[in-house]
């Protein structure tokens, strides 16, 4: 009986979209799209712009009812309503840094601990000893994670007033504050420096250690295929391929795909080089993305 338990627990994955589908109005954005995340994977999805990625990172977080499909975390069907994700156990970033500008660092992190704050509106206004004892765990867990990301000595500076590298960083601390099983991170390096994406590729794979899964939108060919275990190109919202990265890195539909061009008209030297032309022509516009987190 255990040995069955332990079994069932080790193949369910920590995500499994199957059949997702997004329609507005006549416009199909994610068509039929499946992707399963494993406990321990950092899984990419790559696309050209405007291919759906952020629209289906919406439809797992509940930001959007997906028109067809179901997205399981652990097995179970997640409802359609973003805080109750988050309290399922997913947390994400956001394509454009959505920080309180005007709040601490160290305050930035401790909204993130909302979900698993049990103390209520009496609690706070009443400030007893059960309030107390959660606000210093809070404190001391927020704390934790900025030691983790290296800003601990910045959790009294405002957030504003971070360098841009430092913001992202603190995006993701935040998104950790809730104590995830699966991290959702949506081009994470954009706008960043070689260093800066360099640091943030070596805090993922400690997330990773940390026993956090990570789905990951990044334009950046080079880091994502160092980055994966697992990587899926979208492209016009359809899944075009699923595998490890050298696989998909050699295939020449999504050099296709990247560069705009038929798959039947690209060459052997051309398709033999998606980590170059298609990264180049793709980080040239990734800060400018016509994929925006609205749509």
């Amino acid at each position: 009986m255990n040995d069955m338990t332990t079994t069932t627990e080790t193949t369910t994955p920590v995500l499994d979209a199957s059949g997702v589908t997004m329609r507005f109005g006549g416009l199909t954005a994610v068509r039929d799209v499946d992707l399963k995340v494993n406990a321990g994977e950092i899984v990419g999805l790559i696309g050209p712009n405007g291919a759906g990625k952020t629209t289906f990172f919406n439809c797992l977080t509940g930001l959007y009812v997906p028109t067809e499909g179901k997205v399981r975390y652990k097995g179970t069907v997640l409802p359609p309503k973003p805080h109750l994700v988050t309290q399922a156990g997913i947390a994400r970033t956001f394509q454009n840094i959505r920080l309180f500008a005007n709040m601490t660092v160290l305050e930035n992190v401790l909204v993130g601990r909302h979900t698993r704050t049990k103390e209520g509106l009496w609690s706070a206004l009443l400030r007893g000893p059960g309030f107390k004892k959660a606000e210093a765990a809070s404190h001391a867990r927020a704390m934790e994670l900025l030691e983790f990301i290296g800003l601990q000595d910045k959790a009294d500076h405002l957030a504003r007033n971070l360098p841009y590298g430092d913001q992202r960083k603190l995006e993701i601390a935040r998104a950790l504050a809730s104590d995830p099983g699966l991290l959702l991170l949506d081009e994470p390096t954009a706008g960043m420096n070689p260093q800066e994406t360099r640091v943030t590729e070596e805090l993922i794979f400690a997330i990773r250690d940390m026993g956090i899964a990570v789905l990951v939108i990044e334009h950046d060919m080079r880091f994502i295929f160092n980055l994966c275990d697992r990587v899926a190109c979208l492209v016009q919202g359809e899944k075009l391929v699923e595998g490890t990265p050298a696989v998909v890195q050699g295939d020449e539909r999504v050099v296709a795909a990247y560069l705009g061009t038929p798959f039947e008209g690209d060459t052997p030297e051309k398709a033999g080089t998606p980590d170059a032309e298609p990264a180049a022509a793709d980080n040239a516009g990734s800060t400018t993305s016509t994929e925006g987190e609205g749509q």
